[in-house]
């Protein structure tokens, strides 16, 4: 199905648009501050911004060791403006083109130096990230039901932590992500809820439909499709914690990005970051499920992975075959974020009303994905829900303040 028009990149009056010409301007600077970079990658950087904003799509540097892939990914996008760009390949080369510009692929000595690091661990370092360790131990201990519908909500509105998006958009709402009392009551939201107590609207949710397919598949091995670092990570892996100590999953297979990619994307080094921070906590039980998590890691049943597809400007479709072989073998994928559901589903204007499982039946295992809403896609939803979000809340498709969970 791809008679939807694609989203573009500069498209005035557009979301991508105010990306490339709000975000990314304030990201160069963040940047900029965070690291004491030479006036050479300084200029690099502002030369990136100049041309991603009102120029054409240029190379990357001939040295680059993923040179011949961007040249086959962008063999018809060479030269043209980046506004007439797909959004999707824009903003993934992108980032790629401002870790090339640090000089995280060079031979110097910035080499491997993540230039978003530094946002990312004093994200850690909070009074609100110990709270929410806090009420997400004791949520992993309540009784099964109300732990369940707790640690998915956690997971699920923890990508609002999304450091790219809160440069330009403010948590308008209290929830889980800024307030442990989310997590401690496990409140429900209906498919309409936006309501005084809830943080937003939760769309559609067939998590009834996931936890019934783990039960089913009997200890299956479960992927786990990670979007960000930080305090999005941490309800992630308490998530992974529950399925494996409640026998839900035999093993939990967590796939990172392999390199720095939209500012707080996990990497490995992230991952490592959240768990100190579980085994180091003062609260006992967020310190027991850090370690069940190391030994977990031990013993083969938390396993994380990477590949180079997780930060490819590709959707879903366009799986490698040994990561599809990979995904096939596993009883449920579960893809966490906005950016991983574009992928999935396909960055176009789509109805809303498209079904969910007509776009993503062609992955290679059942699939949930967990969505809080940050752009245009949006599919799977029920007649007249749209046009009434539409009339009550404009912004609704960008401003994070809603969600879906789906499963096919």
């Amino acid at each position: 199905m791809t008679d939807a028009p694609p989203i573009l990149a500069g498209v005035p009056g557009t979301f991508p648009h105010s990306v490339f010409h709000q975000r990314h301007p304030l990201l160069i600077e963040q940047v900029i501050a965070g690291r004491p970079y030479a006036p050479a990658q300084r200029a690099a950087l502002h030369r990136l911004l100049t041309e991603s904003t009102g120029g054409v799509v240029e190379h990357l540097g001939t040295d680059a060791p993923d040179l011949p892939h961007w040249l086959a990914w962008g063999r018809q996008l060479w030269g043209c403006p980046w506004g007439e760009v797909p959004f999707l390949w824009a903003e993934s080369y992108f980032y790629r083109r401002l870790l090339e510009a640090t000089g995280y692929f060079g031979d110097g000595a910035w080499r491997g130096v993540d230039p978003f690091a530094p946002k990312k661990y004093a994200e850690l370092d909070t009074p609100e990230v110990a709270a929410e360790m806090a009420a997400l131990g004791q949520v992993s201990g309540a009784p099964v039901q109300t732990a369940r519908r707790a640690l998915l909500d956690s997971a699920l509105w923890g990508n609002q932590a999304d450091l790219g998006f809160r440069l330009t958009a403010g948590l308008r709402r209290s929830g889980p992500a800024a307030g442990p009392a989310w997590l401690r009551s496990a409140a429900a939201s209906g498919p309409d809820a936006a309501g005084p107590g809830t943080r937003t609207g939760l769309l559609a949710d067939d998590s009834a439909a996931l936890w019934a397919r783990l039960e089913a598949a009997q200890a299956p091995t479960v992927a786990l499709i990670a979007d960000n670092a930080g305090r999005e990570l941490l309800p992630d892996l308490v998530l992974a914690d529950h399925l494996l100590d409640s026998g839900l999953a035999a093993r939990v297979v967590v796939y990172l990005k392999p390199q720095p990619y939209y500012v707080s994307d996990a990497t490995m080094g992230d991952l490592l970051a959240v768990l100190r921070l579980l085994r180091g906590a003062s609260q006992p039980q967020a310190r027991r499920i850090g370690e069940r998590l190391w030994e977990a890691l031990s013993a083969d049943r938390l396993v994380p992975r990477t590949h180079e597809f997780f930060c490819a400007p590709l959707t879903y479709r366009e799986l490698p075959a040994d990561l599809a072989a990979e995904l096939a073998g596993v009883g449920m994928t579960i893809l966490k974020g906005d950016l991983n559901y574009r992928r999935l589903v396909g960055d176009h204007y789509w109805p809303a009303t498209t079904s969910f499982a007509s776009l993503v039946d062609y992955f290679p295992s059942p699939v949930t994905a967990l969505r809080t809403i940050k752009c245009d896609v949006a599919v799977g939803m029920q007649d007249g829900q749209a046009e009434r979000l539409d009339a009550a809340d404009p912004s609704w498709r960008t401003s994070g303040d809603y969600a879906v969970i789906h499963c096919a």
